[in-house]
């Protein structure tokens, strides 16, 4: 790849946004990340994470909230001002309410649809124009295996996760005129804040997040839980038109082989 390759990717700061950065501009890829979180971390949070590598010098970091209709126009208009064309763009920012249904509050379930499903509809809208004028672009919509199978006390995200890969199939029939792809990833059990954040479920067992996070591994096929890098090579081969440029519409599962195996078993 050459620095020629540009890619936007929301949620950056976040676990696997994070790993994708740090992958894409590895491979040449000049990045535009947005996150409504700093991507430079305080020195104390560096300290407790290990090392933190800075945004890529040749990229453009953007901090906005990807829920909010008017903050996006702006994220794709700084875009719009350092890039002509996307090669790819990656919807990764997600929000997770972790309660029973009937406590979730319409605000509360308002919130989740408009970070992970009305933000792909806007973002891919505002994106079109540079990922047309690409000639061969593709979109990687970041779902969930919660999409598929999921678990109590969680239906806000799974609904809105389930609502991501329909979209993903329409948009990818609608794109493809325009020599765009849309595929999604279904990320499984993968060591990110949010999935340590959501261990306080209780589904798990556990005195601690340690002992739930080893309960989480022994439900994979696999025996162990994902690595942010190990999604981001997933985001990476789907966003890659040599490597998937005859992938379109697909949903990729990657779980370790949870989804494999019987809940009787």
């Amino acid at each position: 790849m050459t620095d020629n390759h540009v890619i936007l990717i929301t949620g950056a700061a976040g676990g696997i946004g994070r790993a994708s950065v740090k992958l894409f501009a590895e491979k040449g890829w000049r990045v535009i990340g947005v996150d409504r979180n700093p991507f430079f971390l305080p020195r104390e949070l560096r300290d407790d994470m290990g090392e933190v590598e800075d945004f890529p010098q040749n990229g453009l970091f953007i901090q906005a909230d990807i829920a909010r209709p008017e903050e996006m126009q702006g994220i794709f208009e700084k875009a719009h001002a350092y890039t002509d064309t996307l090669d790819a763009l990656v919807n990764n920012a997600a929000l997770q309410i972790a309660k029973p249904l009937i406590e979730t509050t319409v605000e509360e379930w308002d919130a989740v649809m408009a970070a992970n499903l009305r933000s792909v509809f806007l973002g891919v809208k505002l994106a079109h124009p540079l990922l047309k004028a690409r000639g061969g672009a593709g979109v990687v919509n970041v779902s969930s295996v919660h999409a598929i199978q999921t678990s109590a006390n969680i239906a806000a995200y799974a609904a809105s996760k389930g609502g991501l890969l329909a979209l993903t199939r329409a948009m990818a029939i609608e794109f493809a005129p325009d020599n765009i792809r849309v595929n999604a990833v279904l990320p499984g059990a993968v060591d990110t804040p949010m999935l340590r954040a959501g261990l306080q479920r209780g589904h798990l067992g556990g005195e601690n997040v340690q002992a739930r996070l080893d309960n989480l591994a022994r439900k994979t096929v696999n025996g162990r839980v994902g690595t942010p890098e190990e999604i981001a090579h997933a985001i990476y081969f789907l966003a890659d038109n040599e490597q998937s440029s005859f992938m379109t519409g697909q949903a990729m599962v990657v779980d370790g082989g949870a989804t494999a195996r019987l809940s009787t078993e």
